[in-house]
Formats: structure tokens, C-alpha cells, sequence
């Protein structure tokens, strides 16, 4: 009989009650965010008409390390918290590797995915404020999702505008969305003056993440006690997501390991932060030298082809601006399935951690994450979200790597969701009517020398 372990757990009473803020460890602090108004550092009070102040509050926080988590969030996060640390067996004998393999599975949400980590405390701190309705974008629709319920549960009305492709490509995202009461529309759309100026100039636009951003974060300024939600990219977000890491610490000390590679997909940085920052923090003030990989699809890859610069966020250049390693905030990412991946830049503290080359970026083809995605499936029976395939097919790399090296690394990924609400796209793949799409360094380069300098 194997005794052999599988999957690790906290008790409810081990779920961690502080996020881990970074920025007060960091040794080169980011560069702060700027009012484009007033070309000065933002201040929080700047934001207060697009977010719930507090959320401000923590957005431009480097001094403290450790933010308390509101009891009412915890008492939600243990409707789903802990997620489990499971140790891949399945996949380390599919690929005859002496690494040893963990994921930590947020996929055991009620929404699927990791993305209600950051949606319960943004709407938490909307509701104690008073504010009444939220609005947010989203891709392939794991983040509307997740706030669509974070509304329900705190009593908001939600509005989400979804990149029209993904609309289009994943109905039964959108559909569930509904199901939890929020209202959805494609992006671009004819209900704002942003989508009108895009579709106006493009009327074919599919849409991106960029676009979906422009056209909520205008509804929130237009709305009476109305804000913005957002679902990656900006640094209370990455906040949030640090209970994956947390959580991920105390397992692997159950487990009698630690891990030399950590990987996370990598859209604007959230599920990447949130699994990342906690181990990183120990490469920062303890010497341990733990790789972090952040694994990009090869068609938007602002990380390892972009340029460091302050952008805006959105389309529309409705956002502060962010100090980013960046694609340019025009670019139009591939139509690719992993619609959560198809964003221009990265968030400012990924964006200065990669300047200090703490971490680095992985360049992935949407067919090497399918490939990926289907050997994981057959080896632990979990189907994952086309984003989550990224993070999984960087994870074989370093695995076969092991094999040819003959090392016995540990090596960690996040597992951000399920892909059971993404069939349509693995029904391409596997009759063959998927392809890759490789952005080219000329098309890269053009977009960039278009790009102002704001700063």
C-alpha cells in the first residue's frame, strides 16, 4: 500500500490572516504611478473617484509588509481556502523526470479559478464604503466571473464588459456571469464614447483587455456611486493574491520540501504575483535562491520583448500611468484562447522585479500550452484553463531539463483554473484547427516607435 501523499491541506484555522505587501521588502522600489493630469507621483486621493478608497490605500503602500485581512473576507475565503497543494506524481512519471512536480490548485473555487482571492476584498472594501455598483473588464471571463459574485455576496450591482473575441468564444462564461446577476457586454461597444472612437476607426475590432478597461472604467466615472474593479496589473490586486503563496509556504513545509522553480502564467501579474512574492521575499531578506519564471503566451510578450516606459493601462488612456515593461497600450494581442493573457503590459512591481532580475520571462506558443495542457490532463485529471497551460508547459520545460540534467529540483506552479467552461477551444486543438501566433519582431518594434513618451 503507498503512503505516498498526494495533496496537502491547512485547517480553516491556518488559512493565513495578513497579505504579504512586497513593495516594503523590495531592495529598488517601484517607480511611483503618475496623474497623467498633473505629469506628478499619484497620490491615493487621486484615485478616489475609481476605486474604493481603501483599495487606493494599499495600492500606493511601501512601507507595510503585512496588510490585515478583513474578517469578513476570511470568513468567504473559507468557503473555498485553503486550495490544496497536490503533488504531481502523475506527471513526473509521464515525464521520467527526477524533479519533484506540485501545483497549487486554485481551480476549487466556486468560480473556478484564483481570481475571487482579489474580487471578495474589492468588493468588501466597495460595500463598507457605501458604494453601490461596480464595473470591470474582463477577458476570458475567469475575472468577471469572479467579481460577479463577489457583488452578489456583498450586495453591489455588477457591470462587466467582456473582449468581444472571448464573448464570442466562451458563451457559458458569459452566461455564468449572468447567472450571478451582472450585467455583460461585448467590448468595444456602442454604450461608451471610447468603444464608439474604437469601433468608429475599426469596425471589425474584436477587442482586447485594453479596450474592456477603457469602456468600464468610463461607466464608472458616469455612474453615481459606482466604481472601478480591476483584475490584475495594479498592485492591490498582486495583494490579494498573495494568500496563494502564503498558504503554498505552509504546505510545502507540510510536504518537507521547498522549491527551487516557481511558474505562474503571466497576463498583467496577479496569479503570478500571488504565488510568487511569498517565496520571493525570502530570496530578498534571506538568501535563498529560488527561480521565478512568469510564462507569457509568444504572441503578446511584453516581458521578454517589450520596453520599460510608462504606459497607460487601457486603450483610451483612462488609467494612471504605470512604469511597465510594455508592448504599447495600442497593441492588438492575437485572438488567442487565453483570453486572460492578452494584456500589453505588466504591472509595476513584476516590471521593476524583472529590471533587477529577480525573476525572468518565458515565452510560450498557444500550441506547446495546449500540448501541455492535454498531458496534464491524462496524468492528474484536471483539465486546465488555457491561461493555467502556460504556467503547466513552462513547469515541463524545467522538468525535462531535470531529466537531461539529472537533477531532483522542486518545482511549484500555480494551477489558476479549470478549463472545463473552455471545451470549444480544446475541441480546435485536438481536430487540429488551432494554430500559433507568433507576434513579429517588426510588428513589435513599429508599434513601439509609435508610442509617445509620457514621461
Amino acid at each position: 500500500m503507498s503512503t505516498k501523499q498526494k495533496r496537502f491541506f491547512l485547517t480553516e484555522e491556518e488559512i493565513p490572516t495578513q497579505w504579504y505587501n512586497i513593495q516594503a521588502d523590495m531592495v529598488n522600489k517601484p517607480m511611483p504611478p503618475i496623474n497623467p493630469a498633473t505629469k506628478e507621483p499619484l497620490k491615493p486621493e487621486d484615485m478616489y473617484d475609481l476605486f474604493a478608497e481603501e483599495l487606493c490605500k494599499q495600492e500606493l503602500n511601501q512601507e507595510n509588509a503585512w496588510i490585515d485581512i478583513p474578517e469578513e473576507v476570511r470568513d468567504m475565503y473559507k468557503y473555498y481556502r485553503s486550495t490544496p497543494l497536490v503533488r504531481a506524481y502523475g506527471l513526473e512519471k509521464a515525464l521520467d523526470t527526477p524533479a519533484h512536480i506540485y501545483f497549487k490548485n486554485e481551480s476549487v473555487s466556486p468560480v473556478g479559478s484564483h481570481k475571487l482571492n482579489s474580487a471578495l476584498p474589492q468588493a468588501y472594501y466597495c460595500k463598507k464604503q457605501g458604494i453601490t455598483n461596480v464595473t470591470t473588464e474582463t477577458g476570458a471571463g475567469q475575472w468577471g466571473t469572479a467579481l460577479s459574485y463577489a457583488a452578489k455576496v456583498f450586495g453591489l450591482e455588477a457591470a462587466v464588459y467582456q473582449v468581444k473575441i472571448s464573448y464570442n468564444q466562451k458563451p457559458y462564461r458569459r452566461a455564468i456571469m449572468q447567472t450571478y446577476g451582472a450585467q455583460v457586454t461585448p467590448s468595444p461597444s456602442m454604450s461608451t464614447r471610447a468603444g464608439k472612437d474604437i469601433l468608429t476607426r475599426e469596425p471589425n475590432n474584436q477587442g482586447s483587455l485594453g479596450t474592456a478597461i477603457s469602456e468600464a472604467i468610463e461607466l464608472a466615472k458616469n455612474t453615481p456611486n459606482c466604481r472601478y474593479a480591476a483584475g490584475s496589473v495594479l498592485s492591490h490586486v498582486t495583494l490579494h493574491q498573495t494568500i496563494i503563496g502564503l498558504e503554498a509556504e505552509k504546505q510545502m513545509e507540510k510536504a518537507g520540501e521547498y522549491p527551487d522553480i516557481v511558474i505562474g502564467c503571466f497576463g498583467g501579474g496577479s496569479n503570478f504575483g500571488g504565488i510568487s512574492f511569498p517565496f520571493m521575499r525570502h530570496n530578498i531578506l534571506h538568501g535563498k535562491n529560488t527561480r521565478f519564471i512568469a510564462a507569457e503566451p509568444a504572441s503578446c510578450p511584453k516581458l521578454t520583448h517589450g520596453v520599460f516606459q510608462y504606459d497607460f493601462a487601457d486603450v483610451a488612456g483612462f488609467t494612471p500611468l504605470l512604469p511597465m515593461f510594455t508592448l504599447g497600450h495600442n497593441f492588438m494581442p492575437a485572438n488567442i484562447h487565453a483570453g486572460g493573457l492578452r494584456f500589453h503590459g505588466a504591472g509595476v512591481i513584476v516590471s521593476q522585479l524583472l529590471k533587477d532580475k529577480m525573476m525572468e520571462g518565458m515565452d510560450i506558443n498557444q500550441l506547446e500550452s495546449f500540448e501541455a495542457s492535454l498531458l496534464f490532463s491524462k496524468a492528474e485529471g484536471i483539465i486546465p484553463a488555457p491561461e493555467s497551460g502556460h504556467a503547466i508547459a513552462a513547469a515541463i520545460r524545467e522538468a525535462k531539463a531535470c531529466k537531461e540534467s539529472g537533477e531532483e529540483k522542486v518545482i511549484l506552479f500555480n494551477l489558476s483554473g479549470h478549463g472545463l467552461i473552455d471545451m470549444a477551444a480544446y475541441d480546435q486543438y485536438l481536430s487540429g484547427s488551432l494554430h500559433d501566433y507568433e507576434v513579429s519582431e517588426e510588428e513589435i518594434r513599429n508599434n513601439l516607435e509609435k508610442m509617445e513618451k509620457y514621461i
